[in-house]
C-alpha cells in the first residue's frame, strides 16, 4: 500500500509559546504561591517580587535588543501573576 505524500498544513502557522519557558514560569509561580501558603512570604512581598521581575524584564529585554511585543506579552504575563497576589491580599496572615 502506497501512502499519500505529506502535505504542508494550510492556513497561518500557529507559534506555540515555549516549553521551557512555560514550565518554568509555572513552576516559579507555584514557588510563590506555596511560600505564601505557608507564611513564609506575606501577599504584599509576593506582589513585589512579581514587581521586580517585571522591571527587570525591561531591562534585559532593552539591553538585549528584545522585540516591544516580545517584550509586552511577558510583561502581561507577570500582570496577571501580580493580580492573582493582589486578589488575595485580604487574606493576609495576622502577626502573633
Amino acid at each position: 500500500m502506497t501512502r499519500a505524500p505529506l502535505r504542508p498544513r494550510t492556513g497561518p502557522a500557529v507559534a506555540e509559546p515555549d516549553a521551557h519557558g512555560q514550565a518554568a514560569l509555572l513552576l516559579a509561580e507555584s514557588l510563590i504561591h506555596m511560600l505564601v501558603e505557608t507564611q513564609g512570604l506575606t501577599n504584599a512581598q509576593a506582589v513585589d517580587v512579581v514587581q521586580t521581575a517585571a522591571l527587570v524584564k525591561v531591562e534585559v529585554a532593552e539591553a538585549a535588543g528584545e522585540s516591544r511585543s516580545r517584550m509586552l506579552e511577558s510583561l502581561a504575563l507577570l500582570s496577571r501573576i501580580e493580580s492573582s497576589f493582589q486578589a488575595d491580599e485580604p487574606n493576609e496572615p495576622i502577626s502573633p
